[in-house]
């Protein structure tokens, strides 16, 4: 198998539910399917990646109060829309 570069695709061949499929692809639009399980794959990869890192903080410090996961919230959802919004309107 060749090594991938940055920048480069692979197809690869995914099964999945037909209604799923139908619902995918009315979602996706001009995007197209690709694009769109790309941005998800990449999301859910950002998902896993900010579980694991709640996992080994909650196994060295116990479990996150109400506060810290707050905070976290108004960090990553809050205050993050924002700066896209500035971002966006700039």
């Amino acid at each position: 198998m060749k090594p991938t570069r940055a920048g480069t695709t692979e197809n690869i061949s995914v099964s999945m539910p037909a209604e799923l499929i139908s619902e995918l692809r009315s979602r996706a639009g001009r995007r197209g399917v690709s694009s769109y399980i790309t941005e998800a794959v990449r999301h859910q990869l950002a998902m896993d990646g900010l579980a694991e890192i709640v996992a080994a903080h909650e196994e060295e410090h116990g479990a996150l109060t109400e506060q810290e996961i707050e905070t976290a919230r108004r960090e990553l959802f809050v205050e993050g829309n924002s700066q896209d919004a500035g971002r966006a309107a700039a």
